[in-house]
């Protein structure tokens, strides 16, 4: 006996990203527009929330609908199952059902667990991202990646959950302190090197202005950066290997983030250090030359961000990656750069193994 249940279906996931500077200003209403919820469940962090946040209340109060807001403290060390469950029962207890929204307002930090909430509140309910970060608006924020951290692992907890809507307010990055700022440009950096030569040429030559947030180079980065991940996340959603190019950086710089405790290196910060040495595994392997690797570090350390090493043993750092998630039965797999704006592939296929040996060596070089 044979009981067959019929699943097949179509479902259409697409959602707009709208960027606008000044778009703040209106943001509850424009949100209220989108008839993504009833009520709406701001989640946000507790930085995010005194600047931004109570503003945003606000505006969902003059439009007369009902919202409330959830905090958690400022940081990668919240990104765990507790802060998620903590909301989770806030939410039961302020009476949101599967008809509301979630708005995640804030960092990647913020967009991981508030996407990861909706994702698993009632089975699933709809969220908007409303990126406050460089480093979110580039990256976190587009693509459905959501979750939280485990001991063992970085984002080894988590689900896909493509957003409604994704509304990208540069004037946010005025509120950002320099340091955060230049901790999005590791995964702006990220995106020329894995795809766009002539993007990474564009940063090169414009340094001052993205730095001072001159409009009209921001709003170029940010339409540019979507574009690339967007444009990744289409052709592959669940990461089956295109998007694996979008790791780059990723594998030792999760591990080094780990160790650390997430609390030693932020994560554009650990990217950084990450795609030095992934680029020189990339080269150990006679893949990237040595011109444009040392083109790579040049231009992260012109932004300040870290090249080099921490003081983690070389043989710690490895087996730390192989509780990544994109390990498959203890093997690592490596997202390469062939050249800048070109990565490489195996038979169509962009995740790469390699040796320890060759990792070890590269580390070293990273160590200098």
């Amino acid at each position: 006996m044979k009981v067959r249940v019929e699943l097949r279906k179509k479902i259409d996931e697409s959602y707009d990203i709208i960027i606008e500077h000044g778009r703040s200003k209106t943001l509850a209403k424009e949100i209220i527009k989108g008839g993504f919820g009833r009520k709406y469940c701001i989640i946000t962090d507790s930085n995010v929330e005194k600047i931004i946040g109570k503003k945003l209340l606000a505006q969902f109060t003059k439009e007369k609908t009902s919202a409330k807001m959830i905090s958690f403290p400022a940081g990668e060390k919240s990104k765990n199952l507790g802060t998620v469950s903590g909301i989770l029962e806030k939410m039961l207890l302020l009476g949101f059902d599967r008809k509301d929204c979630v708005v995640a307002l804030g960092g990647g930090v913020t967009g991981d667990i508030a996407g990861f909430a909706a994702s698993i509140y009632m089975r699933g309910i709809n969220f908007v991202q409303v990126p406050t970060t460089l480093l979110a608006m580039a990256d976190s924020s587009i693509g459905g990646k959501t979750g939280v951290d485990s001991k063992l692992a970085k984002n080894s907890i988590g689900a896909f959950k493509q957003p409604k809507r994704v509304f990208i307010c540069s004037e946010f990055l005025q509120t950002l302190p320099k340091k955060e700022l230049v901790n999005g440009m590791s995964e702006v950096v990220k995106h020329a090197i894995i795809l766009d030569k002539g993007l990474f040429s564009f940063i090169e030559n414009n340094r001052k202005k993205i730095l001072s947030l001159d409009k009209k180079t921001m709003a170029f980065l940010a339409k540019k950066n979507c574009e690339i991940k967007g444009g990744v996340v289409e052709k592959d959603e669940k990461e089956e290997n295109l998007r694996k190019i979008l790791n780059y950086g990723h594998t030792i710089g999760h591990a080094l983030e780990s160790l650390g405790n997430y609390s030693k290196l932020k994560h554009g910060e650990a990217v950084s250090i990450g795609m030095i040495a992934e680029a020189e595994i990339s080269k150990a392997l006679g893949l990237m030359n040595e011109g444009e690797v040392e083109k790579i570090k040049k231009l992260l350390k012109a932004f300040g961000l870290p090249t080099k090493l921490p003081n983690y043993d070389f043989k710690t750092i490895i087996q730390k990656t192989s509780s990544d998630k994109k390990a498959v039965s203890g093997q690592v797999f490596y997202s390469l750069p062939k050249r800048i704006g070109k990565m490489h592939s195996i038979n169509g296929r962009f995740a790469i193994p390699v040796e320890d040996s060759i990792v070890i060596k590269a580390l070293a070089v990273c160590k200098k």
